[in-house]
């Protein structure tokens, strides 16, 4: 499967943006669609994800509230709705397919990624 990000650009503080990662193939059932951040500098984090066959979603303690992960299975499409953005959200956003909540950096368990999307928020 192939991932492909989109979305990406600027969004003033406060304001919400939405990314999508589609995909060339459907994912397994058992497979989880997670959502990371990197800023340069910084380890790469992973802020929400959702499995593709329970719905059961994860979200980090830094995005909680604020941003929401769904999936279009139909259209073999994922999605992060950014909600109350702030200037910590900025960073380039990956979309990624692999086993368990995307609760680390992704390395272990994320095998296949999308490009990447840019985000920034601004005052």
């Amino acid at each position: 499967v192939q991932l492909v990000e989109s979305g990406g650009g600027s969004v003033q503080a406060g304001g919400s943006l939405t990314l999508s990662c589609s995909g060339s193939t459907s994912i397994s059932s058992d497979h989880w669609m997670g959502w990371f951040r990197q800023v340069p500098g910084k380890e790469r984090e992973g802020v929400a994800g959702i499995c593709t066959g329970s719905g059961g979603t994860y979200y980090s303690d830094s995005v909680k509230g604020r941003f929401t992960t769904s999936q279009d299975k139909s259209k073999n499409t994922w999605y992060l709705d950014m909600n109350n953005t702030n200037f910590e959200d900025t960073a380039v956003y990956y979309c990624a397919t692999g086993v368990g909540a995307p609760d680390g950096d992704g390395s272990e368990c994320f095998g296949i990624w999308g490009q990447g999307t840019q985000v920034t928020v601004s005052s």
